[in-house]
């Protein structure tokens, strides 16, 4: 599996307030806000994404930008890993895996 990108997912109840919360803490305003639905945050190379109402999981996990959804998916599931079917976003298509230690890894490539 090619990954292109990896960021850190954390689950939030209140989008609005957890933006306000990291952009205080990081000293920076978000890369970019779906509304009440995803923000996210690019940061010394590293993306940190904040999951309000569209999460796959309510625990933090990882999400990895892969350059073949179906290859990855295929790969994972060739593997034994317990793989969703693929989710159509407004941006993006995904599929969830669950990973070691049941940690919830979404595996996402843009819509063409």
């Amino acid at each position: 599996m090619h990954v292109e990108r990896i960021a850190t997912v954390l689950p939030v109840d209140d989008l609005a307030a957890a933006v306000a919360g990291w952009s205080a803490l990081l000293g920076i305003e978000p890369t970019f806000v779906d509304g009440d639905r995803w923000a996210q945050f690019d940061v010394a190379g590293s993306r940190i994404a904040l999951a309000g109402s569209d999460r796959t999981s309510d625990a933090p996990g990882l999400m990895l930008k892969v350059a073949d959804l179906d290859a990855a998916r295929a790969e994972a599931s060739a593997r034994g890993l317990d793989v969703t079917e693929p989710q159509i976003g407004p941006h993006e298509v995904r599929v969830t895996v669950t990973g070691p230690g049941g940690v919830p890894v979404v595996l996402y490539a843009p819509k063409s």
